[in-house]
């Protein structure tokens, strides 16, 4: 007894099986079985067909995609497609020698078709084109594309380093953020897997290329066997069948096996990043009008030579003129157009001044040479600006106060490629980048030299060089970190903006930020201040610790602990102290990190105490000789290099009457060096002494 069908179960369709991952292993033991089984002629048909629309499809994606990682399955198609029209050679070969003695039309229709139509009936006219088309296969394009998707591979594998270091100057930078670096560093892997995959790839296709060569010979050899001795037809007949059959075969087959080894050749030699290809070709050949002149111009003398074909070469030099004539002239219609306004009317110009004509000092300002105008203009894809927005958000988040916004203006008298940071309208650091260059730096170990303009890091002073765009990769592959124009005087910027926090933050920024606490905390806040505390000593205790690069994001710690000390004393730089032991923790975790130890430098009882001599005896900062300042600077400087050799921090650890004098000390002159009193470790730590410096 049969059961009925029910008719509200699901169907599976085609689209269905495919997205379950289902269809590409039946395809795959399909192929198998097209070895094994004999077709009939239909199938054949049909599969030569869908093999020449699957070749049509990849090259039209090749071409269509953003940037190579966008068709990253590539490869994996490229050996389906490969063992696809293998596995289709070895069932038209058996229907071609079985059934080739019946005629031209035994293998199907398309075989025919090409072994007639195309090649015209005759065999060495078929022969010749067959092996035209492979030579063009296997020497020129299979053979270059090989070669190009073996130095991608390893260029790509060799700049792995360079790139994830950028990532990571970038993150530091303030650039980009947390969930960007990943993406950026899942790209980078994606695209040396990628790379990888396309260099044993197109092994297959040079393979492919050359078995279609063997199977050619083999079926014109054989189809010649089978029909004179098994089924006794004359030479000149069995000439004819089986090598129009075989040619017919191999034309179908090296089609799409061309088409495949194109797709290779385009899509290794793509650059990585995301582009539109078809417009990227548009703008860099046929968008200069003086490119199609100079062609227009040679076409009319070739056309103007007798013998010459003139009537041909003249009409395409007409052709390549007057388009060159109409993009010169859409140009200037776009540049007159983007041009500024001009003057002010004579009326606006002879008006009195006014308080509005005195503008305000920038807190924060950048100026730039007109060189560097590109690079905050966001027509011309200029990236500065959100480069700076990115520094601001991310130095405001570890200082913990509002960064104010950079204003960015043009300075003709910088030289052009030069820029200038300024603060409260006084210059504190400058430099000079090259917008259409990319700036390698040594992060202190590189696998060899780069050409180009030797310079230093602005920022950092670490060696680099100015490069060419096209050397990035190698540049990345040697070792070296590179960035572009717009990134090194974002990193400069934020490497001035944090060293410079205490200079920033004033009194707005401080009722500001007590005005976010108060929602919080707002006993804590109307208790403190105005009450026991004025805004401008509060002001003067955050600018203390920001001057000793100890962030203000713990403000609620800092307040409570100005509440506890504010009756005992008013002085600033006494609460910042007392305010600093409320902070160990912090201190010290950003100093050392999670470690349990804590690597320190201390002074020799004898130096600690000519030093607190000098503080006891009332001057405002230690009564030194020269000669020992010197020593002890010089010694202190040494000892920094060598934590910083060793991977750990630079502490020195002093007596807490010390602290704030040593600290002055050596801010300007060993910045690498942290100072912290003894009351200062919080309980959780322990002290491991490395050294001590003596007078």
């Amino acid at each position: 007894m049969s059961t009925p069908s029910n008719p509200s179960a699901p169907s599976v369709s085609l689209q269905q099986l495919l997205l379950t991952g289902l269809g590409i292993p039946a395809g795959v033991l399909a192929m198998l079985a097209m070895v094994v089984l004999p077709l009939p002629p239909l199938a054949l048909d049909l599969l030569f067909t869908f093999n020449i629309a699957l070749s049509l499809m990849i090259v039209v994606a090749v071409f269509t995609v953003r940037k190579p990682l966008d068709f990253a399955i590539f490869p994996t198609v490229l050996l389906i497609a490969t063992l696809f029209r293998l596995a289709l050679n070895v069932a038209s070969t058996r229907v071609v020698l079985m059934e080739g003695h019946r005629g031209t039309a035994a293998a199907g229709h398309v075989i025919e078709s090409f072994g007639e139509f195309v090649i015209g009936g005759n065999y060495a006219v078929g022969i010749v084109v067959f092996i035209i088309l492979t030579i063009i296969n296997f020497v020129v394009i299979t053979k270059g594309a090989g070669r190009i998707s073996e130095v991608s591979a390893r260029f790509t594998l060799d700049a792995m380093p360079g790139k994830q270091m950028a990532i990571d100057a970038d993150l530091n930078a303030g650039l980009i953020n947390q969930d960007e670096a990943r993406t950026r560093r899942t790209e980078v892997r994606s695209e040396a897997d990628f790379y990888g995959s396309m260099d044993g790839a197109s092994k297959f296709v040079r393979g492919d290329a050359a078995a279609g060569i063997l199977i050619l010979i083999i079926n014109v050899i054989g189809g010649l066997a089978i029909g004179t001795m098994m089924h006794d037809m004359p030479l000149a007949d069995a000439s004819r069948v089986y090598v129009l059959l075989t040619i017919g075969d191999g034309l179908v087959a090296q089609i799409p096996a061309l088409l495949l080894a194109t797709a290779v050749a385009v899509i290794v030699t793509r650059m990585s990043r995301e582009q539109d290809m078809g417009g990227e070709v548009a703008r860099q050949l046929v968008a200069e009008p003086r490119l199609l002149g100079i062609a227009a111009g040679v076409l009319g003398l070739l056309g103007v030579v007798p013998g010459m074909p003139n009537i041909i070469f003249l009409s395409m030099a007409a052709l390549a003129g007057g388009a060159a004539w109409l993009m010169h002239k859409r140009n200037q219609e776009r540049a007159t157009a983007a041009a500024p306004a001009g003057p002010a009317t004579a009326a606006g110009e002879t008006r009195e001044l006014s308080w509005e004509d005195m503008q305000p000092v920038d807190l924060v300002g950048l100026e730039v040479g007109y060189r560097l105008v590109p690079l905050v203009d966001k027509s011309q894809g200029g990236d500065l600006l959100a480069r700076i927005r990115g520094v601001r958000l991310k130095v405001s988040q570890e200082l913990g106060f509002l960064v104010p916004a950079v204003h960015i203006r043009d300075n003709l008298d910088l030289s052009p490629n030069g820029y200038r940071i300024q603060l409260s309208g006084v210059p504190v650091g400058e430099g000079n980048v090259f917008p259409d260059r990319e700036l390698a730096i040594n992060p202190g170990r590189v696998f060899g030299p780069l050409q180009g303009m030797e310079t230093r890091d602005p920022a950092f002073g670490m060696e680099a060089v100015w490069i060419e765009p096209a050397q990035r990769d190698h540049a990345q592959s040697l070792g070296y970190t590179v960035v572009d124009a717009s990134t090194v005087v974002a990193t400069h910027l934020s490497q001035l903006v944090a060293q410079h926090a205490h200079e920033i933050l004033g009194h707005e920024e401080a009722q500001n930020l007590l005005n976010n606490l108060a929602k919080s905390a707002p006993k804590l806040v109307e208790d403190l201040v105005p009450k026991v505390l004025s805004v401008g000593v509060v002001v003067k205790v955050l600018q203390a610790l920001l001057a000793e690069r100890v962030p203000v994001r713990n403000l609620r710690s800092i307040l409570e602990s100005l509440a506890e000390h504010a009756g005992r004393t008013q002085d600033p730089q006494a609460l910042a102290a007392q305010v600093r032991i409320a902070l160990s923790r912090q201190i010290v975790q950003d100093i050392a990190g999670i470690a349990q130890e804590l690597p320190v430098i201390t002074l020799e009882p004898g130096l600690e105490q000519v030093l607190g001599n000098s503080v006891g005896a009332g001057s405002g900062s230690p009564g030194l000789e020269p000669g020992l300042a010197e020593r002890l600077q010089g010694r202190l400087v040494e000892a920094a290099r060598r934590q910083e050799i060793a991977g750990q921090p630079a502490v020195l650890l002093v007596p807490p009457a010390l602290r704030p004098i040593l600290a002055r000390f050596l801010r300007a002159t060993v910045p690498q060096m942290h100072v912290l009193a003894w009351n200062e470790i919080p309980d959780s730590r322990r002290v491991r002494l490395v050294s001590t410096i003596g007078s």
